[in-house]
């Protein structure tokens, strides 16, 4: 029987970050710290973090400081940050470290196991979050559910016990999926889609609660995923890009993805980690993305100006 889980670092205090650092707050202040460096250190140090109102004063970490290895760690950093995040973990990462990503995208996970093994990683995917961050504010009215697991999960492992024991104690919502790697697809089918659109069209959910045109146009996006996923023999079709809408019609019309949060606060976007990889699995596979190129150049238009 592994231990429980009693020290969480997170790495990313972002909107993702900063509600998951709060819930582990909220259930043991002296259970978690963040990860930080350089500006980010003095920020977060000197201003804390506020959520849903609530001021958060979270111990902040260097990378390079000595403290006892942490029994979880969470990654929750931007497509482009997470090389630089996975160095900076290494001195919290022990014989027993748990590591679970809530970022997107479907390669994140191979990444961190590269360096730190995959028997330190488990697979997850944040749904239904409508966390929103300006500057050190996040707010959010629903907490979503964070679907995590090994890659298989008929039989529950031991690692997975340990963590939803950890998350049922810090009134976490999460689910355990059957086939994990199902689902970090059906995310990024999700993602290209809506995240992409959304963006470029500065669109929140609503629009695409409401408008033909924005759903045709994300749907097309989602299609060349579902494509994809069938060459990469990962079992998506139609029925996920149908069944997405009971999902997005729970969501807040007012509420906005990460990307257009990005957009509109002239942050670098993830588009290499959606569109980016849909193009270079398409090259892999032989298979056209008219769509995905398209909302890939457009993208790296806006980021630009």
């Amino acid at each position: 029987m592994m231990p429980s889980i009693e020290r969480i670092s997170v790495i990313g205090a972002g909107a993702m970050g900063a509600f998951y650092a709060s819930k582990f707050f909220d259930m043991d202040r002296n259970c978690i710290s963040l990860v930080a460096k350089g500006e980010r250190y003095d920020r977060l140090k000197e201003k804390g973090l506020i959520v849903n109102n609530r001021r958060y004063s979270l111990p902040v970490i260097g990378p390079e400081e000595k403290a006892p290895p942490s029994d979880l760690i969470i990654v929750a950093v931007k497509n482009h940050h997470l090389r630089e995040a996975i160095e900076d973990i290494k001195n919290r990462v022990g014989e027993d470290t748990l590591i679970l990503s809530v970022m997107n995208g479907i390669d994140g996970e191979e990444r961190i196991g590269a360096v730190y093994g995959m028997d330190k990683v488990l697979y997850a995917v944040a749904v239904a979050i409508d966390a929103v961050r300006e500057g050190n504010c996040v707010t959010y009215t629903k907490p979503g559910k964070l679907l995590f697991g090994e890659a298989k999960n008929l039989v529950l492992s031991e690692r997975i016990k340990r963590v939803q024991s950890l998350f049922d104690r810090a009134g976490i919502p999460h689910e355990t999926p059957d086939d994990m790697i199902r689902t970090l697809w059906w995310k990024f089918m999700i993602n290209a889609g809506i995240n992409q659109v959304s963006a470029v069209l500065h669109a929140p959910y609503g629009v695409f609660q409401t408008s033909q045109h924005a759903k045709e146009l994300m749907e097309s996006a989602m299609r060349e995923v579902v494509v994809l996923a069938k060459a990469a023999k990962v079992h998506l079709s139609e029925e996920d890009v149908i069944n997405w809408y009971s999902l997005l019609s729970g969501l807040s019309p007012q509420g906005k993805t990460s990307m257009v949060q990005d957009v509109e606060a002239k942050r670098k976007t993830e588009v290499e980690m959606f569109s980016g990889k849909v193009i270079e699995l398409g090259k892999t596979y032989g298979i056209p993305t008219p769509v995905n190129e398209t909302l890939f150049r457009l993208i790296k238009v806006i980021e630009q100006y």
